[in-house]
């Protein structure tokens, strides 16, 4: 194409762009963590306290030793039940169209912009509920996350209305590693067993740390790599060559995976068996209804996407947190 000129004009004025028909999302990051709990998501409804988890705090009876006659004490009711509550969080996504657009685009769109956004307000939606997940303690307007829900009482007292102090077992097992500490087999192997232990035996099912946290355990893999040639073949002879590095790391048979939100230098390790992600029956991403905005003096229409959603740790014992572990810069 000319620079600029007469030439250049009357091409631009009589030649129709070469568009690549896809519209290509710059910026979006995966969320394996919120992936995982949408897999695993759990139906609630409406109610005061929309999510009550009973939870069993001692024995509700008494063991006694007796002798040949048989003889024991009378058993007496041994209150232990409490209620975890919590509420749904609500979050919407208002969507425009305006009247204009549509009649400027009909017929003529390389790219529809009413199903950009529409496919936009998904990644929306991921990158708001994962940035919660990971870091929000507080903000009863929005998903409480990892922080509250996997905590000893440092972050969160109280938690699904229950203390912590009070009820030493609504506790999570925290770490804080030593200085310098790169995370390796054997540290996390360490970390994976202590959270076993803190929740009576009861194995971790997954771990998640950052990128860079992720790497630094990887190389430690990777010093044991060995590769083994048969008689008469050589590497070249085969169609991909040599493998090398994982895709996934297992310690003592939990899976670490990387997530892009985890803050480097943490560990979650995980029991999804209790750790879940609660959305209402009827507002699970609920698509609003286009709607006219003449009323409010605009030719145009705005529909929407709704959902109620909570994060429930019904066990904080079966899960821990590391902290300060040392990680590679990338």
């Amino acid at each position: 194409m000319p620079g600029a000129g007469a030439l250049a004009n009357q091409l631009t004025a009589t030649t129709r762009r070469a568009f690549v028909p896809t519209l290509i999302d710059q910026q979006s990051k995966a969320t394996p963590m919120l992936a995982m709990l949408y897999a695993n998501n759990q139906t609630a409804s409406g109610g005061a306290s929309q999510i009550s988890i009973p939870a069993l705090f001692g024995d509700m009876v008494s063991v006694q030793a007796t002798d040949y006659s048989g003889a024991f004490q009378l058993p007496s009711d041994i209150p232990q039940i409490q209620n975890a509550e919590f509420n749904l969080k609500a979050s919407i996504i208002p969507i425009p169209f305006l009247g204009f657009e549509g009649a400027i685009q009909s017929g003529y769109d390389v790219v529809n912009l009413l199903d950009a956004r529409m496919n936009t307000a998904g990644n929306a939606f991921s990158k708001f509920q994962a940035t919660d997940l990971f870091t929000n303690v507080s903000n009863n307007m929005r998903m409480i996350g990892l922080p509250s829900a996997i905590d000893d009482g440092t972050n969160a007292v109280t938690y699904g209305g229950l203390s912590r102090t009070a009820n030493p077992a609504w506790k999570s097992k925290l770490y804080t590693a030593a200085a310098n500490v790169y995370p390796t087999r054997q540290i996390v192997l360490q970390y994976i067993m202590g959270a076993a232990k803190a929740a009576g035996g009861e194995m971790p099912n997954c771990v998640f740390v950052g990128p860079g946290t992720w790497l630094a355990l990887a190389q430690d893999f990777q010093g044991q790599e060995q590769y083994n040639m048969s008689p008469g073949s050589s590497y070249n002879r085969t169609e991909n060559g040599p493998e090398s590095g994982f895709r996934a790391l297992s310690v003592s048979g939990v899976p670490v995976f990387a997530d892009l939100y985890c803050t480097e230098g943490d560990m979650w390790i995980i029991n999804s068996n209790y750790l879940n992600l609660y959305l209402h029956e009827q507002v699970a991403f609920l698509t609003i209804p286009f709607q006219s905005m003449f009323p409010n003096g605009q030719l145009g229409y705005i529909g929407g996407i709704a959902t109620l959603m909570e994060l429930v740790n019904a066990k904080p014992s079966a899960h821990a947190r590391v902290t300060g572990l040392s990680y590679i810069s990338i």
